[in-house]
């Protein structure tokens, strides 16, 4: 029963992933901390991959499908400090568990980022109207900026989650739309670099092959399912579910920090 609940968590945050451009991990990830079933390395590993398998997807879709409204040229600077942030993120999980006599006990580290990442993208969303936004452009700026963005990701082993769009809100201008699409392209990025990290230095933990292998396929459907909703929902109907996600994330991340602590 349970492995079967945590196949269609794995559907429906990839769905709400793509739509809201949140990659999925981002719920994905607290939802199986919270079931304490597994350790939070697996989990971690077990989310990235989902989360990249999924916005795989969604971006080589919409370039074949000639839909795309990436900006190229912003997004690509971003995607390339993500990447080196996902590597550098990693990293900084490894040296955070270490740390602690017990292992897990980097999950209540992980919980109150998130829940603080989490409770400042839902201020901004609610009060993004009356926000003046930036225009960056420059390409130092934007791959620093992805940087921070990819290092958040791989540490927390949500993909990208909320904290993409407010960046992009903020200092892109982008509409709730437009940063969804450029938020899975940086998601892309950062989760490729992370799982080729943990190849190549021989840590992936352990994990349930089946479960695993049900969750990645429903991650790429939830992808496909969110694209098609994606086309036919406006703006503020996203503004609204992202919002919504946002509240429930920050229940589970309490449960999973005091949980973890």
């Amino acid at each position: 029963m349970i492995p079967l609940a945590f196949i269609l968590i794995s559907f429906f945050a990839s769905v709400s992933g793509c739509i809201c451009g949140i990659g999925g991990g981002v719920i994905i990830k607290p939802v199986l901390d919270a079931s304490g079933l597994y350790s939070v390395s697996a989990i971690s590993f077990m989310s990235g991959c989902i989360v990249l398998s999924m916005t795989a997807y969604s971006v080589l879709k919409v370039q074949l499908a000639h839909e795309s409204v990436i900006e190229k040229g912003v997004s690509t600077y971003l995607s390339i400090g993500a990447a080196t942030g996902g590597l550098l993120g990693k990293q900084l999980f490894d040296v955070i568990k270490s740390s602690f006599a017990q292992a897990d006990t980097v999950g209540a580290v992980q919980a109150a980022a998130l829940f603080a990442v989490t409770l400042g993208t839902a201020v901004y969303t609610v009060c993004k109207s009356r926000i003046h936004t930036r225009q960056v452009t420059a390409p130092a700026l934007c791959a620093a900026i992805g940087l921070i963005l990819g290092m958040l990701s791989a540490f927390l082993g949500i993909g990208g989650g909320p904290v993409n769009l407010v960046v992009l809100y903020f200092f892109f201008s982008m509409e709730s739309k437009t940063a969804a699409q450029n938020s899975l392209y940086i998601i892309l990025f950062s989760q490729a670099a992370s799982l080729l990290f943990t190849i190549l230095t021989g840590r992936i933990p352990e994990f349930p092959g089946p479960l695993f292998a049900g969750m990645v396929c429903c991650g790429i459907l939830g992808g496909m399912a969110g694209r098609r909703i994606s086309k036919k929902i406006d703006d503020q109907t996203a503004s609204k579910l992202f919002l919504g996600l946002l509240v429930v994330i920050m229940g589970i991340c309490c449960y999973n920090f005091f949980r973890y602590f």
